[in-house]
């Protein structure tokens, strides 16, 4: 798989997020979070910041949406990541 210009290709990690009293919260109480945690499958050969195998979090309200392979990926634009790990 290759991403063009500036898309990155991403797929979405496993994160198990805790609240301040160490509750594990269910995937329902984590849907009004705004930026989800993944991995960097490709990225096209204009992005500048990351690299295939970094760890990201990005915006989830943005991008598109790819089933490969029955795998779901995430196409997203390098302007839409915010943290990469």
């Amino acid at each position: 798989m290759k991403a063009i210009g500036k898309y990155v290709v991403v797929k979405d990690l496993h994160e198990e997020i805790t609240s301040s009293s160490g509750l594990v919260l269910s995937s329902e109480d984590t849907d009004d979070l705004r930026y989800q945690l993944s991995s960097v499958v490709a990225s096209g050969e204009l992005v500048d910041t990351v690299g295939k195998g970094d760890s990201i979090y990005y915006d989830k309200h943005q991008g598109h949406n790819i089933r490969l392979d029955g795998e779901l990926y995430h196409i997203i634009l390098e302007r839409d990541i915010v943290i990469c790990l």
